[in-house]
């Protein structure tokens, strides 16, 4: 690549430019920066738009999963990434997560926990702070709706059953599933994540509203309340035909 800090895409050969090289290839021959560059749109004085996008890469260690999950201030800390620019990027990698997880949204239903995950994973695997979430199901376990209850440190103060619940009752849910995700990448539940569904659970028994499982997701994949019996099954024995299978 003949990239040179005076000189800019421009003037380079039309072979050499990202836009004509897209053009006239698949887009998985261009490079990661290359890419970067045509969302970029231009550089900066002194520096191309190949420039800039190797600047943004170095920022994050050269990962693409961690400029995704990068706040735009983060972003914007690099030199010549304005609010614009910073917009666009982030924009692109919604749209890559909502790519992702499509197939499984187009599956509405619920079959087990993998299905939870394969659903929810590429938008909260990365997140810096825990989301919590909640999918609600009709009798046959395909989703009804789905809904960010709470952003923020999961703790039995922040998630109240009328959050949890609302959506549940107005939508005429059958049951519900918890899911939420561990920034640090280990979807190990927490003894207050323990603690927290038990109060959901027995919230859910009153209402006659199921919580069938909480789904804890991480970067290295996910845990399952029900299946390692940390919650209570919702239905009482002889049941067993309504419940979600795993």
């Amino acid at each position: 690549m003949s990239n040179s800090l005076n000189h800019t895409i421009r003037e380079w050969p039309a072979v050499e430019r990202p836009r004509e090289r897209l053009a006239n290839l698949q887009p998985r021959a261009l490079a990661t920066r290359e890419l970067l560059a045509i969302l970029l749109g231009s550089g900066t004085p002194g520096s191309s738009a190949i420039d800039l996008a190797v600047d943004v890469l170095e920022r994050f260690g050269g990962s693409l999963r961690r400029m995704g999950g990068a706040e735009r201030s983060e972003l914007t800390s690099v030199r010549g990434i304005g609010p614009a620019r910073a917009a666009t990027l982030v924009a692109a990698f919604e749209l890559g997560r909502r790519l992702e997880s499509e197939p499984a949204r187009e599956r509405r239903r619920i079959a087990g926990p993998r299905d939870v995950y394969s659903r929810l994973a590429p938008q909260l695997r990365d997140r810096r702070q825990e989301e919590f979430w909640a999918l609600y199901l009709d009798s046959q376990n395909r989703v009804l709706v789905e809904r960010c209850i709470t952003i923020g440190l999961l703790n039995s103060s922040l998630v109240h059953p009328r959050e949890v619940f609302a959506p549940a009752l107005s939508h005429a849910a059958a049951s519900l599933i918890l899911a939420h995700n561990h920034p640090s990448g280990d979807p190990e539940p927490s003894a207050e994540d323990v603690a927290v569904t038990a109060h959901l659970v027995e919230s859910g028994k009153l209402l006659g509203i199921p919580v069938r499982d909480h789904v804890v997701l991480g970067s290295r994949g996910y845990v399952s309340m029900m299946e390692r019996r940390l919650l209570a099954p919702p239905l009482s024995p002889g049941s067993e035909s309504d419940s979600v299978r795993t």
